[in-house]
């Protein structure tokens, strides 16, 4: 974004007056249309998210697939060693809660079934809610050149009215232009990326939790620690061409079929 707004700036401002591409009516269709729209298109509980999930799609540290593996082969030679009842200690000081229910269903010694449904029933709210947050910003990247659009109509409808004044159609013409720029900026520079980068760690998150179910399985099932590393690291092998992501279902599919 920083690289994307540094080229924009240094463009408006190397050939020319940089004030020529500032007009607040027409930020203020195109920004204020935006947020009416996405604000009338979804619930408040989504749209009061959308401070956090800025912070989620910027943030840096993430548990990736390649950490979880050697957790679960940890917990693996625990267990094989000692039994299942030697996690529970450990588990309870995990910061993950979706790891610490996996392995606490597994020392109560509920059925791999019964376990393998609760936690990838948690797996499909969780994507539900990852995928309910990212449509409030593909809603705004969609309907912020509309609202450029929108801007331009009422440009040039100021300037048609005003064909025997040229200093007015001046005014009128420069609305409709820039609507249309700030439109394809908010979409294409903001709203847009942002979604794409929160699908990306969707993604990345689901895959994590489809590894933990594998691993939490195998574990219960007594498998030896390195028939469990290999059978996570196979199981990564076949997420998408980006090394530890998954489509935001693939993650729960897979995990079927492991």
């Amino acid at each position: 974004m920083f690289i994307g707004l540094t080229a924009m700036i240094w463009a408006l401002t190397s050939d020319g007056d940089w004030r020529l591409f500032v007009d607040w009516p027409s930020v203020v269709i195109t920004v204020g249309g935006t947020i009416a729209a996405t604000l009338i298109s979804h619930p408040m509980e989504h749209i009061k998210r959308v401070p956090l999930l800025v912070r989620v799609a910027f943030s840096q540290r993430r548990q990736t697939a390649e950490e979880v593996i050697p957790l679960m082969v940890r917990f693996a030679e625990k267990a094989r060693r000692e039994g299942l009842l030697a996690m529970e200690e450990e588990a309870e000081a995990l910061d993950d809660p979706f790891l610490r229910k996996g392995i606490q269903l597994a020392v109560d010694g509920v059925d791999p079934e019964i376990v393998r449904n609760v936690l990838e029933t948690e797996i499909d709210f969780l994507s539900e809610r990852h995928a309910a947050g990212r449509a409030v910003f593909q809603t705004a990247g969609n309907f912020a050149p509309a609202f450029g659009m929108l801007g331009t109509l009422i440009g040039l409808i100021r300037m048609l009215a005003y064909l025997e004044d040229p200093d007015k159609i001046g005014s009128g013409l420069a609305v409709a232009l820039i609507t249309t720029f700030y439109g394809a900026i908010l979409a294409n520079l903001v709203c847009l990326p942002i979604a794409n980068k929160l699908q990306v760690k969707s993604s990345q998150d689901l895959l994590v939790k489809a590894l933990i179910v594998e691993g939490i399985l195998a574990i219960q099932a007594g498998d030896n620690p390195r028939i469990v590393e290999e059978k996570l690291r196979a199981f990564l092998s076949r997420s998408t061409p980006g090394r530890g992501q998954l489509p935001a279902q693939e993650g729960v599919r897979s995990s079927h079929a492991a």
